[in-house]
């Protein structure tokens, strides 16, 4: 059945990915009814998202994916131009569409991303173009920060995302509130001068202390975009 088109040329399933996407956003994933997003998407059946998503997982499921493809796919094209030994170009090509949202006003996809991410959210349910991608980062930055032992490598690389994504979702709240907030350019910039050095920074003799006596498993890293 050909969906019907809102007022603004959305389809009903991505007028509801949308209005969810704000909503999970702002008031946290268990805040909000689904009823709640069927109204203010303005769909007249007020279980629209039972019948367009079968459940409110499948509809989070959406509202991840709608994005994702998006930003692993200007990922790809960015990695392509990419020079050999360069760690700074390697954080920009994989973060940079990330920071882009952060501008767009109408985009409360870090938001809700910070949301998931404290779900734990396993990398193994992401589309497999976006775990090839994110498997594929880990092994380029990881390359280029031998000096830094495993597991403590893979941890910062986790980290330096979740920084990315946290601070990159603060200045878009900032952006929303009319705070005033640094020019793009000097934020981007800077983000990735703090994020090439959290990488690459020589461990200091505690953490390889510390480092020695932990278990020799890698942990479970949740999933970021």
């Amino acid at each position: 059945m050909t969906e019907s088109l809102t007022a603004i040329g959305r389809s009903a399933k991505q007028q509801l990915v949308l209005t969810a996407e704000r909503l999970y956003a702002l008031h946290g994933l268990d805040g909000v009814p689904l009823r709640r997003i069927s109204t203010e998407a303005g769909m007249a059946n007020k279980s629209a998202v039972q019948y367009h998503f079968g459940s409110k997982q499948g509809l989070i499921d959406a509202i991840l994916a709608n994005r994702l493809d998006d930003l692993t796919r200007r990922r790809g094209l960015l990695e392509a131009r990419l020079p050999p030994g360069d760690l700074r170009r390697v954080i920009e090509a994989h973060q940079l569409p990330l920071l882009e949202l952060a501008e767009d006003r109408d985009c409360y996809y870090l938001s809700f991303l910070e949301q998931l991410v404290r779900e734990v959210h396993p990398l193994d349910k992401l589309p497999a173009t976006h775990q090839a991608s994110e498997r594929s980062y880990y092994a380029r930055v990881g390359a280029l920060i031998t000096h830094v032992p495993q597991p403590l490598r893979d941890l910062r690389i986790h980290q330096v995302s979740a920084t990315c994504l946290h601070l990159c979702a603060d200045r878009h709240r900032m952006r929303m509130l009319g705070f005033a907030v640094a020019p793009y350019a000097l934020h981007v910039s800077q983000m990735l001068d703090a994020l090439v050095a959290q990488l690459s920074a020589p461990p200091s003799t505690e953490t390889l202390t510390a480092l020695q006596s932990a278990p020799t498993d890698r942990p479970t890293l949740c999933a970021l975009p």
